[in-house]
């Protein structure tokens, strides 16, 4: 079958775009984010710097477009654990999410960093990164939303004075949920980035040496603290 001419443009598009965001993230593990230039990413591709501005209007597009790539990625990767995870016990499902957010940290540094590192002067991100930003985190909240399912969570209730803030982010993350697992996710979730961050940015250096088992011993009490039973206990 012969390609159409609007065929072969669209294919041409995909594979610039594809080269343009390669280039990027070159550029990012090299320089870092606030460094990322249009015209430089241009220049080593051999385009004219005004061709480049048809794919990515500015470098704030261009970041954009990686930040949501980073999420999609990490976030596959949580959603294959879940699903590869399903039917086991609910701490055998957590370890095995959180293992698979860390794998994927440690093998695209650059990328997390991008995502979960400094913010970049001068970007601010659209609420188009949402989405993507969110799949990470709702792989999370369905290990405990079916661990509810099945009678293997128990979330300690929230102090009197968290009780309405606690209500409130239910409504907006988890309204199938008690109200006490909105607050104890959000810390989980906050706390298992910044320990794989401190992994990822060298902060561990000359002081955790046996990192699996660290590892999993501190998720054991993230989940703990959200509610669930360790892996391997029933």
């Amino acid at each position: 079958m012969t390609s159409t001419p609007h065929g072969a443009r669209a294919r041409a598009r995909i594979e610039i775009t594809a080269a343009i965001k390669e280039e990027a993230r070159r550029r990012l593990a090299e320089q870092g984010a606030a460094e990322l230039s249009l015209r430089a990413v241009a220049r080593t591709l051999g385009m004219a710097s005004s061709a480049i501005y048809r794919y990515f209007p500015s470098r704030d597009d261009l970041l954009t477009a990686l930040i949501i790539d980073a999420y999609d990625s990490l976030g596959e990767t949580a959603e294959a654990a879940l699903k590869a995870s399903e039917g086991a016990p609910a701490g055998t499902r957590w370890t095995a999410v959180c293992e698979a957010i860390r794998g994927w940290a440690l093998a695209h540094p650059h990328e997390y960093a991008l995502i979960y590192g400094s913010p970049v002067p001068g970007y601010a991100a659209p609420a188009t990164t949402v989405p993507a930003a969110a799949r990470v985190g709702f792989a999370l909240i369905d290990v405990v939303r079916d661990a509810h399912r099945t009678g293997e969570l128990d979330v300690a209730p929230v102090p009197a004075d968290l009780e309405p803030e606690a209500a409130r982010m239910a409504a907006d993350l988890v309204p199938d949920l008690p109200p006490a697992v909105a607050p104890a996710c959000v810390a989980v979730w906050a706390q298992l980035l910044g320990l794989i961050g401190f992994e990822v940015f060298g902060q561990f250096t000359r002081i955790v040496e046996e990192r699996d088992a660290f590892f999993r011993h501190t998720i054991a009490g993230l989940a703990h603290t959200v509610g669930l039973r360790p892996a391997g206990t029933s």
